[in-house]
């Protein structure tokens, strides 16, 4: 039994590290873009995608709440890697009541879906193009905190500060 005990610790580390939704992403196609969608709309309809990103803003209309989202590539655990260069805008609809001061502007979103048309729409001044999903799949990734720095400190010498 002793014997086991390294695997069992190794297997429960293993765990702790696995971390993502892992949506269902049978049938997705995974090499299209926002801005791909937008600018080959007619061929790509109907196509399902894995996206994620930062939302931009929220809002609840009566039978939905529409996201608009600005898309990055995601890691391997399906995370948007918001260090990465953009990848357009997109609208995603999801039926129901979503809690927009949860979906706020700057969380990160991973969803599947269709994409069901585009929509124009303006950003600032400028004229913009919309893939619109409706969301099969949906995960709010939690914030991340920044890490705080440690609360004692090692050295030689005197320092000032607070």
């Amino acid at each position: 039994m002793v014997r086991f005990l390294p695997l069992f610790a190794a297997l429960l580390l293993l765990a702790a590290c696995a971390g993502g939704p892992r949506l269902e992403t049978t049938g997705v196609m995974h090499s299209v873009t926002p801005a791909q969608a937008a600018a080959e709309f007619p061929r790509l309809q109907g196509t399902r995608v894995l996206w994620g990103g930062r939302i931009v803003s929220s809002r609840n209309d009566p039978e939905s709440t529409r996201l608009e989202v600005l898309a990055y590539p995601l890691d391997r655990s399906q995370r948007p890697r918001l260090d990465s260069d953009p990848q357009g805008r997109f609208l995603a609809v999801k039926a129901g009541y979503l809690e927009t001061a949860d979906y706020a502007p700057g969380r990160a979103v991973t969803l599947t879906g269709e994409l069901v048309a585009t929509e124009a729409g303006r950003i600032g001044e400028a004229d913009y193009t919309f893939p619109k999903v409706r969301v099969n799949q949906l995960h709010l990734w939690p914030e991340r905190r920044r890490a705080q720095e440690p609360r004692f400190h090692f050295g030689i010498g005197v320092i000032f500060g607070n």
